[in-house]
């Protein structure tokens, strides 16, 4: 088999990482250039019906192994044919705000704004593209710099992990984006309360929350439409990091297997695997405890739950620990207006700034994701037959404001 797993933890330093090059292998889905030479759809799919049926049946009894782990989306691949329509179909979605970038307030249209552009065998459909455009720019994003790394001419990546969703989960090839499957009942949620969700990060700009990037839909010829999101990775960049850890403050099926210490399959661990370990945050513990209680507000506003904490853990190099001297760069990263109204830090001088914390031996990458599960009838009856399965146990399944409070409970005795 041709597809790739790709190996991601390097337990030393960035010397003995393995560069990102070396994984940048060209797709042929998009010919080289990317989104600057915008090649027709066609020359694409006819590369794709080449592909041999074995080596897909391969992939797809590999899956349903459960492997996990990142593996090149490559022409064997099962979803080669779709990430090629995805990246030919968002490279023309964002060339429409490339061409037309407003600097205008947003209007109450902009959240209801829907776009369908037909392509040869699909069609490509962009939710609320005026607002995640305002947002992308917000954050200090570039549509060129969005649209390269979306419609890149480098194999996408999948991302397989212990998760208990069916959602799929790709990766773009420099692992800044993931495209999440979702259900049309999470889009359409996530676009009712995109208003809250963007006056949310306006009023506090360094919040925790995962920055979603844009809602579209596909439509492939004769087949169901799907829908996906595209968001940040909380994870990036990933070359050093030696553990992951899902967080829901709570102890029924949280635990997850470790692999050996010789293993280079990604493995996302839960709350019992972190046992014995703390976050060491010194002087920012503090704003990281404020914060978390902002944004799980927030949430609980929203009367969700299930959401996760992702935290992962970085060794810091020597020259890491020193402090920094390009102060003027990091407080017009900070966005640095009224510190103490809107829980603003003074943000590190590296990529995905937002989401990562220095400590005095450890950088840490944390954010807050999934909360798209409301607490409705359903989930009531969930937490009643949860309580007789769990007699006085800790799961998931509560009240948004107990699932809330106990979350930040789980900071504040796991930081130092």
């Amino acid at each position: 088999m041709k597809h790739r797993q790709i190996s991601q933890f390097s337990r030393e330093s960035s010397q003995n990482s393995e560069p990102l090059d070396r994984w940048s292998r060209p797709c042929a889905c998009i010919q080289d250039g990317g989104a600057e030479d915008s090649p027709s759809l066609p020359a694409s799919s006819q590369s794709c019906q080449g592909d041999s049926f074995f080596p897909r049946l391969l992939w797809h009894l590999r899956e349903k192994w459960k492997l996990h782990g990142l593996f090149e989306i490559s022409s064997e691949h099962e979803h080669y044919d779709l990430i090629c329509m995805i990246k030919a179909g968002l490279r023309d979605a964002i060339q429409v705000s490339v061409d037309h970038p407003s600097r205008q307030p947003l209007k109450e249209e902009d959240f209801t704004s829907v776009v369908t552009q037909p392509h040869e065998g699909f069609e490509m459909t962009t939710m609320a593209g005026p607002v995640f455009a305002h947002f992308r720019r917000f954050l200090g994003l570039e549509e060129k710099d969005y649209q390269n790394s979306l419609s890149s001419s480098h194999c996408f990546l999948q991302f397989i992990s212990n998760s208990k969703s069916k959602a799929n989960f790709f990766l773009t090839n420099d692992k800044r984006f993931f495209l999440k499957t979702q259900d049309k009942w999470e889009v359409q949620f996530l676009l009712s309360k995109l208003a809250l969700y963007i006056n949310h990060l306006h009023e506090y700009p360094h919040s925790l929350l995962v920055k979603f990037m844009g809602i579209h839909s596909i439509k492939v010829a004769r087949e169901k439409k799907k829908y996906f999101i595209i968001m940040q990775s909380i994870f990036y960049p990933d070359n050093r990091i030696t553990e992951r850890f899902d967080i829901k403050g709570c102890r029924v099926s949280r635990w997850t297997e470790p692999l050996p210490e010789d293993s280079h399959i990604i493995m996302v661990l839960k709350d019992l695997n972190f046992e014995g370990r703390t976050i060491s945050l010194g002087s920012q513990r503090n704003w990281f405890i404020k914060q978390m209680e902002l944004d799980t507000t927030f949430l609980r506003n929203l009367n969700v739950l299930d959401y996760s904490l992702l935290v992962a853990f970085q060794k810091l190099h020597l020259d890491e620990k020193q402090p920094r001297k390009n102060v003027l760069s990091r407080i017009a990263k900070s966005k640095a207006y009224n510190l103490a109204a809107h829980n603003c830090r003074l943000l590190p001088d590296v990529p995905n700034a937002l989401h990562t914390l220095d400590g005095p031996e450890h950088r840490y990458f944390i954010g807050i994701i999934d909360f798209f599960t409301i607490y409705n009838l359903r989930k009531r009856i969930e937490f009643l037959w949860k309580s007789i399965l769990h007699p006085g146990g800790s799961f998931s399944t509560v009240h948004p404001t107990r699932y809330a409070s106990r979350l930040c409970q789980w900071v504040e005795a796991h930081t130092v």
